[in-house]
């Protein structure tokens, strides 16, 4: 079966950050996918419109097209029981749900402002003009401002990540 993934890509190919995207190549390689990753970048949304939206990742799993990690991991579980499961159980799925959801809200957000002018720096020319404009649209402020204090920022979201490394240190696992 093919199985092909668009994953976003910065000015050279085998620069790849989104951490969705990577999520759901880790869950792939979990459940030993041999998977052909297709670089894709903000301003290529025609390359994926068959998916519906214009984000990344999306997933064609044989004849099947899906987007969103999440929504692709419960696919890969759902579908490929025969691989290693991503979630042994209808209770670690939840778990895992939870962990999912604080690492869009609190780790991700936190990451969002810290990482722009970086992010803005490896992208290919072609898409810069559409990062800067809906990042500055988002934020209400020039990519250089909502990086200005990234330094002391850096700090506190280090300080932030303090509790689920006790936690990850005194037990290696969560549930």
């Amino acid at each position: 079966m093919n199985t092909q993934l668009f994953d976003l890509a910065g000015a050279e190919p085998d620069r790849r950050f989104s951490p969705y995207c990577w999520r759901t190549k880790l869950a792939l390689a979990h459940k030993s996918f041999t998977v052909e990753t297709m670089p894709w970048r903000f301003t290529d949304k025609d390359r994926i419109a068959f998916s519906g939206q214009g984000w990344v990742p999306v997933l064609l799993d044989g004849d099947k097209v899906v987007s969103d990690s999440w929504t692709i991991a419960e696919h890969l579980e759902d579908t490929h029981p025969d691989r290693p499961f991503l979630f042994c159980c209808a209770e670690a799925r939840r778990v895992t749900r939870f962990v999912n959801s604080s690492a869009d809200t609190v780790v991700i957000a936190a990451l969002a402002r810290l990482l722009p002018t970086d992010i803005y720096a490896h992208l290919h020319d072609k898409d810069r003009y559409y990062f800067r404009e809906s990042r500055e649209k988002r934020f209400g402020m020039p990519l250089e401002e909502v990086s200005a204090d990234r330094d002391a920022r850096v700090v506190g979201f280090r300080q932030s990540l303090e509790p689920a490394r006790a936690v990850l240190t005194a037990q290696p696992y969560l549930a």
